[in-house]
């Protein structure tokens, strides 16, 4: 906090900056009372408040009223009070506050409001149950490790809109108030009372508005904005959640991915972040899927994927054997020198399991062939291959999934991830950030018979869209240490090829133009080439703050349940309320 505060009947200075300078003037604080000691005949009070902790003394001889006074004061109360600031006997120095020199004796003492004892120590709170602190989040904002983290979102998000501000940028509000498009999430749905039975939608991203914020010229474009999905909760996702959301005019995928580079480069040298400063390199989606088996890889340790279906061309095992000939992969990692009892292996096949695998095969390396519950099954050749595959000596423990590409990737990609964690592979303080280029356009969904957009249906693809197996798409994520933190494109801006890729995802012109006739009616009148990008800032501050999910970088977050235990929201509401609108109860 820079600057002291204007003076007024509360306080003239911050609790936290009161140092040697302030010695032997008065002084003027404000704050929470966060711990009281009564040493016989004086009193002392740790004092709180956003910018830290000063010590107050109370001495019965110079300020009996104050003095007596607090004898009442409680963990919680708020409180103003005027002293001199003295410097403390050097054996009495607090070295681990910055207010440690020093304390204020009190001459007045102001009780602004008594505070209830708290249903868990301030100074303590991250060992209660996350509920409870939900529930009592005024409390819990106290806590001098969560203001840090949300002053740090503050300046993130300041950093982010000055270098933006800096390059010609509007920051543009979008509306909330919206209609139902497909971006990959439920919806949440809000009635409308001016037209009974239809719905607004919450914005899932701003998507839409801002191409036509770069069709009707605004050329520049961004928005810190609230976002709404309808989809389960983790420790990285939230029903709401914030992101910085860009869009440029008449650029190409290098003047995004270079603007991007701009904010989050400064964002990172000002938080003292240790990540290499931009150009960062660029990964294509093959590369990464194939080498770490998801598109968003943690490059920081090596446990890379091999494909395996060379040294098992002729197998007679019949799990590799269904899996290649099915058209399926069989790939496996080697997890080093390892020796793991039965139960930690057991834990490691119900991973798999539960990233969509059927099993694990897993074997430790010997002087002579392997020691695993599939030796049996395969000829010495064989695994002297996969040894060779995977570049195995004794001692090393191999980790093999078989099944269709995406699952293996998805399998191994979380195996290697729990093994780096079991034996502190990654390096600390190393942090690894690339970008990911290069996506498929589409998917092909084989329950529903048509394909999907990879990133959604207003990405350009590249080639020849009478081909969407082989197509790509100008699309890119940003990928701190395994995690997408931002993702984006350079947006379609023709509407033929628009339509042409709504056909491909079984959208006919009838829906197309009912759901997205907007859109479509503008692209008729001239869009420039326009491409974009959207920043997970509760994921950045997650990353930069070194905290375990994004519920302890927001304010006021919702539950792992996706409820919100300090308001009890979602509630019923009234019944006249749900007649007004339409709506029956459940």
């Amino acid at each position: 906090m820079k600057h002291a505060p204007r003076p007024n009947g509360y306080r003239d200075a911050w609790c936290g900056q009161l140092t040697a300078d302030r010695a032997d003037t008065e002084a003027s604080v404000a704050g929470w009372v966060h711990r009281r000691r009564d040493h016989g005949g004086l009193i002392f009070i740790d004092l709180r408040d956003r910018s830290g902790i000063v010590q107050l003394v109370f001495h019965p001889e110079n300020a009996p009223e104050a003095h007596e006074r607090a004898h009442a004061l409680r963990a919680e109360d708020v409180i103003s009070v005027t002293g001199r600031v003295t410097r403390r006997d050097p054996k009495n120095v607090n070295p681990n506050l910055a207010t440690g020199e020093i304390e204020l004796a009190a001459s007045r003492l102001e009780i602004l409001a008594d505070a209830e004892t708290p249903p868990f120590p301030v100074d303590n709170g991250s060992d209660v149950d996350e509920i409870i602190r939900l529930r009592h989040r005024s409390l819990d904002l106290r806590r001098a490790e969560l203001q840090r983290t949300i002053a740090m979102r503050h300046r993130i998000v300041a950093t982010m809109r000055e270098i933006l501000n800096d390059r010609d940028f509007l920051e543009i509000e979008t509306p909330y108030l919206t209609r139902s498009t497909p971006e990959g999430a439920r919806d949440y749905l809000v009635p409308a009372r001016i037209q009974p039975g239809s719905f607004y939608a919450l914005p899932q991203s701003p998507q839409l508005f801002k191409q036509l914020l770069m069709i009707g010229g605004m050329e520049r474009y961004y928005q810190v904005a609230r976002c709404f999905r309808d989809e389960d909760t983790r420790a990285d996702r939230q029903p709401e959640f914030t992101q910085l959301d860009v869009e440029m005019a008449f650029v190409e995928q290098d003047d995004v991915i270079d603007c991007m580079e701009a904010v989050m480069g400064a964002v990172f040298e000002r938080e003292g972040y240790a990540v290499a400063p931009p150009p960062w390199p660029r990964m294509t989606f093959a590369e990464a899927v194939s080498r770490y088996g998801i598109d968003r890889p943690d490059t920081r340790f090596g446990l890379e994927l091999h494909d395996l279906a060379d040294a098992l061309s002729g197998t007679e095992f019949k799990v590799f054997a269904d899996a290649l000939g099915s058209g399926g992969v069989v790939r496996g990692i080697n997890a080093g020198p390892r020796e793991l009892p039965r139960s930690d292996l057991e834990a490691l096949t119900e991973l798999a399991k539960q990233h969509g695998a059927k099993g694990l095969v897993w074997a430790f390396v010997q002087e002579e062939g392997w020691r695993s519950p599939i030796a049996k099954f395969l000829a010495e050749p064989e695994m002297a291959a996969i040894n060779a595959k995977l570049d195995a000596t004794p001692g090393d423990l191999l980790l093999i999934v078989a099944d269709e590409l995406t699952t293996v990737g998805q399998a191994l990609s979380a195996l290697r991830l729990e093994v780096a964690r079991r034996f502190d592979l990654i390096p600390a303080g190393r942090h690894d950030i690339l970008w990911v280029v290069d996506f498929p356009a589409f998917f092909w969904d084989a329950d529903a018979q048509r394909w999907d957009a990879a990133h959604h249906p207003f990405t350009s693809p590249s080639g020849d869209l009478g081909d969407p197996a082989n197509l790509t798409s100008e699309a890119y994520d940003l990928v701190l240490d395994g995690a997408e933190i931002g993702g984006g494109s350079i947006r379609i801006n023709r509407i033929e090829v628009q339509q042409r890729v709504f056909e491909l995802l079984g959208i006919g012109p009838e829906e197309a133009q009912g759901r997205f006739g907007f859109l479509l009616d503008a692209l008729r009148y001239g869009a420039p080439p326009h491409g974009g990008i959207a920043m997970g800032v509760d994921r950045i501050v997650t990353a930069l703050a070194g905290v375990e999910s994004i519920r302890d970088t927001i304010a006021f977050p919702k539950a792992a349940s996706g409820a919100d235990p300090l308001t009890g929201a979602p509630a019923p509401v009234d019944a006249s309320q749900m007649r007004e609108l339409g709506l029956r109860p459940a």
